[in-house]
């Protein structure tokens, strides 16, 4: 696929998305054509559809795939020799679980393009990892869930990694401090998905029980905000709590999907938005599925990413809510649409959104 390995390895400023609609578009047309040359039951769909991929000009054009698809069936669109790892979405008892299927080129670009965004917030130095999970102390790594293939994909961010929770799925304080100690009140990060980080940092941390706060510190979370939701604690409040109660530094929530692995999209410090980026796009669709132009209409979201080179995994609908939002604030730089997230449309299917 030399047309995404020009644009991954190229050095763009991940934010100036105006500067590359062309590339972008047409690297997802291009990965579109490659799947249904080689994935049948993709073939099949596109066909069904009756479209001529080369004549498309719109990104709301681009055919997309429910969600749900790789649930139910096995899409890949290389070579089964070729797979090399397989990563699993995470669900309740007896739910049916997304499997996407990698070879190793797709698997090193994930890795490329999710350490092109994480470096613009974090810079090119590895930090200290606090990880807010267990210690996952056995790994199949040629399959497993999302929640384990997320803290791999950051850790290539970190070191002296310490797992703050024990086995016993309480608060590791000896390790913490430990660690606190070691930092030196240097710069380090926090990491960990957002039902994970509100248990353990807003509702049972004891701060009398730590060497230090965690000033000088930065937190990355995502996911999980169905699991919080009986709370009733919106994004603000929660970002208050804990870094009224730890002393954050900065907090940065991101959204992602294991359908589209490395291909996030990060909340704006500045704004409190989510961007898209010069990897990804992001359209709302009314309940007719067309497209919604409006600022501040209500859709389903539809997320389209140049990252799947292995499985038809570009553009895919969600089963989340969002919308447009003009942005404001003359301070956030990012030229990329903005949108933020309302949850889950009604009565879909719950899934592990904290594992992804």
């Amino acid at each position: 696929m030399k047309l995404i390995n020009s644009y991954l390895y190229k050095e763009i400023e991940i934010n100036k998305v105006n500067q590359n609609k062309t590339m972008f578009f047409k690297t997802i047309i291009n990965q579109i054509i490659f799947h249904k040359k080689n994935c049948p039951p993709y073939s099949n769909f596109i066909n069904n559809l009756k479209l001529k991929l080369n004549k498309l000009n719109k990104i709301q054009d681009i055919p997309f795939l429910h969600v749900n698809v790789f649930k139910e069936k096995d899409l890949f669109s290389v070579k089964k020799s070729k797979i090399y790892k397989i990563l699993n979405s995470s669900g309740t008892t007896n739910q049916k679980v997304s499997k996407i299927y990698l070879d190793s080129e797709n698997a090193k670009n994930q890795i490329v393009i999710l350490k092109k965004i994480i470096n613009s917030i974090l810079g090119q130095d590895r930090l200290p990892m606090l990880i807010f999970e267990k210690n996952p102390n056995f790994i199949n790594r040629q399959k497993f869930g999302a929640k384990i293939a997320a803290i791999i994909g950051f850790s290539i961010f970190g070191k002296d990694y310490t797992y703050a929770i024990n086995s016993q799925n309480e608060i590791d304080y000896k390790a913490i401090n430990n660690f606190l100690k070691k930092t030196n009140n240097k710069k380090f990060f926090i990491f960990g998905f957002t039902s994970s980080i509100y248990e353990y940092l807003v509702k049972k941390i004891n701060n009398k029980k730590l060497y230090r706060s965690f000033n000088n510190s930065i937190l990355i979370h995502g996911g999980g905000w169905k699991k919080i939701e009986k709370y009733k604690i919106n994004n603000e409040n929660f970002k208050r709590k804990i870094i009224d109660k730890l002393n954050v530094s900065k907090i940065i929530n991101y959204y992602g999907l294991v359908e589209q692995t490395g291909s996030i999209f990060i909340e704006c410090d500045k704004c409190n938005c989510f961007h898209t980026n010069i990897f990804n796009d992001v359209i709302i669709r009314d309940k007719n599925l067309n497209p919604i132009s409006e600022d501040n209409k209500i859709g389903m979201i539809q997320v389209l990413s140049i990252l799947p080179s292995s499985y038809p995994g570009n553009s895919i609908l969600l089963e989340d809510e969002g919308y447009l939002i003009n942005k404001t604030n003359k301070d956030c730089k990012n030229t990329g649409k903005s949108f933020k997230i309302v949850g889950r449309i009604p009565k879909a299917e719950i899934r592990g959104c904290s594992d992804v």
